[in-house]
């Protein structure tokens, strides 16, 4: 199975959703491409992705987060690598946004919109968080 994954926004409930989804995907050995857009960088961003915001109102989450064994965002991303997701950066946002390949953890790609377009055309799953 193939899935692939657009990340388009960046707080800490949208790393919760894209990492879960593409590790337990990972996990049942289908294959998982992530294309990070716009906010959806800070997910993988060296430094952001380790101090995401928690939404307004909802820090009572951390403690449902931490009681229930749920790994830190930052472990997820490690997993998510470890698993082999494919991970890309968008091209046109780092240019947008002046950003280098060097400002993101190791392992990702970088490309454009075609790039993620041509795995998702034949993926069995698209999602977009």
């Amino acid at each position: 199975m193939k899935i692939a994954i657009i990340a388009a926004n960046g707080g800490m409930f949208d790393a919760y959703k894209v990492f879960n989804i593409a590790t337990a995907a990972a996990a049942t050995d289908a294959e998982v491409e992530i294309f990070f857009t716009f906010e959806g960088l800070n997910l993988i961003h060296k430094e952001a992705h380790k101090s995401l915001p928690m939404p307004a109102g909802t820090e009572h989450f951390q403690e449902g987060f931490k009681k229930n064994n749920v790994p830190p965002v930052d472990e997820l991303v490690s997993m998510a690598t470890e698993m082999g997701v494919k991970m890309i950066a968008c091209q046109m946002t780092m240019d947008v946004m002046s950003l280098e390949k060097e400002h993101f953890i190791e392992g990702i790609d970088v490309g454009g919109a075609v790039t993620f377009l041509t795995y998702a055309k034949d993926a069995d799953v698209t999602l977009t968080f």
